[in-house]
């Protein structure tokens, strides 16, 4: 694909962008690019990563979010969001939210999620899972702080102590053998949750081969966005998984650390020990 190609994308984007509840027809912007829909459709993928339907529909659920976490109320972040009907948006929120709107408005009201803690090679670890898959992996101290940090994550969600479940137990235990002699990536199921651009963001991070490691301009290049490096780095700084969507492999572009959720002594530790162990 040519420079002006990605141009074009890059415009249907910002379009699709600038008003979830009045985005241009997708056949609108095919014409407006003198492509047919379908190589439309073909080339926007290339370059996002996702289908233009999917890219809007992931415009329109930011929208709704940002309503309700200002304090909209769920109709009026529905109607302001461009969904048009509430069963529109139910569809929709299942996947995208991972709860239901008013729950997630609502720091996770009415979420079950079952966490259990762990000592690591690089400190205590809170893994948290709902029913789709582990949804937050953090970082801490101590034992207090890694539980208060999924409390301060999710305030009202019923968070239920599991450290007996199996398949948390499993979980863990293969995060902990990863954290003592880094390999592969444990393949684990995840529930994440974010715009289309994280998304993507976080699925490259996830092909970054340990013991590597990429600058913030690099995987904005890799991904199709050259331009949207400060975005990469918000992308990494929103991940809530630690290590399993692995954004402490994201240096500087002079090789420094740059930032990192859970503090730079852990991400030095992490990169230190993949780096001896490959």
């Amino acid at each position: 694909m040519t420079a002006t190609d990605h141009q074009i994308i890059e415009q249907a984007c910002r379009q699709l962008a600038a008003s979830p509840a009045e985005q241009p027809r997708m056949d609108a912007l095919a014409a407006e690019a003198g492509w047919t829909a379908s190589t439309f459709s073909r080339r926007f993928k290339q370059v996002v990563g996702v289908s233009p339907r999917e890219f809007a529909s992931a415009q329109k659920m930011q929208a709704f979010r940002e309503a309700l976490s200002s304090g909209a109320t769920v109709t009026d972040a529905l109607h302001d969001a461009g969904f048009g009907s509430t069963s529109r948006l139910y569809e929709k929120t299942d996947r995208d939210l991972g709860m239901t709107p008013s729950a997630f408005a609502s720091g996770g009201a009415g979420e079950t999620m079952h966490f259990a803690t762990a000592q690591t090679a690089v400190g205590w670890v809170v893994m948290a899972a709902t029913e789709r898959g582990i949804c937050s992996v953090q970082f801490a101290a101590s034992r207090e702080a890694a539980v208060a940090s999924l409390a301060e994550r999710f305030p009202k969600a019923q968070r239920i102590p599991s450290p007996d479940s199996p398949e948390l137990q499993s979980c863990i235990e293969q995060l902990q053998s990863f954290l003592a002699a880094p390999g592969a990536l444990p393949d684990l199921p995840l529930d994440l949750r974010g715009t289309a651009f994280q998304r993507k963001v976080w699925r490259y991070l996830q092909s970054i081969p340990t013991g590597e490691t990429r600058s913030y301009a690099e995987v904005a290049q890799d991904i199709g966005h050259p331009k949207a490096v400060r975005a990469v780095g918000t992308a990494c700084g929103n991940n809530r998984v630690a290590v399993l969507v692995p954004c402490h492999r994201v240096l500087r572009g002079d090789g420094s650390l740059g930032g990192y959720r859970w503090g730079l002594d852990t991400k030095r530790a992490l990169l230190n020990a993949e780096a001896h162990t490959v």
